[in-house]
C-alpha cells in the first residue's frame, strides 16, 4: 500500500470507519503473522499474538502520527507482542520435530521442508533481539532504516546484530550439516 493511501485509510480509521481497518488489518495480517511466527516458532502462538497486535492498533489508532509509517508501528506492536510471549515461556526452545510422511511429497519438496525446518530450528536459538533483525531482513524484506524504525535503534546497531545474528545461523546450520562453512 503506497504511503498517501495508508494515510487517508489511517485517517478513516481514527474517524470510526470499520472498514478501513478492515482493510488494513487484511494488508498487515499475513506479514505480522509470519514475523510472529518467525520470532516464536510456533502457529498457534503466532496466532494469538497477530490477534493481540490488532487489538493494540485498533485500542489506540487514535493516538497514531498519521505522519509515520503505520507498517513500522504495526510490526513495533508485534514484535514486543512476541517479545512478551516469549518471556512467558521463560525460555526459547526449538521446534519439536513434527513427523512427516515421505511416501506422499517429492524428495525436493521434503528436502525444501527439512531445511526450512533447520533454519527456523537455528533462529529459535538466537535471542531475541537477533531474532528480530533476521526476522524483518529476511522474511519481512525490511531495510536496514526501516527495521532501525520498527525496532528503534541506530542502523549501526542493526547492521552489528545482523552481522553477528547470521554468524550464529551459519554455525548452528553448519553444526547440522545444512551447509558447509
Amino acid at each position: 500500500m503506497d504511503r498517501d493511501l495508508e494515510t487517508k485509510m489511517v485517517m478513516a480509521c481514527q474517524k470510526g470507519d470499520r472498514k478501513a481497518l478492515d482493510t488494513l488489518v487484511r494488508q498487515l495480517e499475513k506479514p505480522v503473522y509470519n514475523a510472529a511466527f518467525r520470532m516464536l516458532g510456533n502457529p498457534d502462538e503466532a496466532a494469538d499474538v497477530t490477534q493481540a497486535t490488532f487489538v493494540k492498533v485498533f485500542e489506540n489508532i487514535q493516538r497514531f502520527d498519521p505522519g509515520r509509517r503505520l507498517f513500522s508501528w504495526t510490526y513495533r506492536i508485534a514484535l514486543n507482542e512476541s517479545i512478551d510471549q516469549l518471556r512467558r515461556r521463560k525460555r526459547t526452545q526449538p521446534l519439536a520435530d513434527t513427523p512427516r510422511s515421505s511416501s506422499d511429497v517429492p524428495q525436493d519438496n521434503v528436502e525444501s521442508s527439512q531445511l526450512r525446518d533447520e533454519v527456523q530450528a537455528a533462529l529459535m536459538t538466537l535471542n531475541e533481539e537477533q531474532r528480530a533483525v533476521i526476522t524483518l531482513r529476511y522474511f519481512s524484506e525490511c531495510n536496514y532504516r526501516d527495521i532501525g524504525a520498527i525496532l528503534r535503534l541506530p542502523e549501526k546497531t542493526v547492521k552489528s546484530r545482523l552481522f553477528e545474528a547470521r554468524r550464529k545461523m551459519r554455525d548452528k546450520l553448519c553444526q547440522h550439516g545444512v551447509f558447509s562453512s
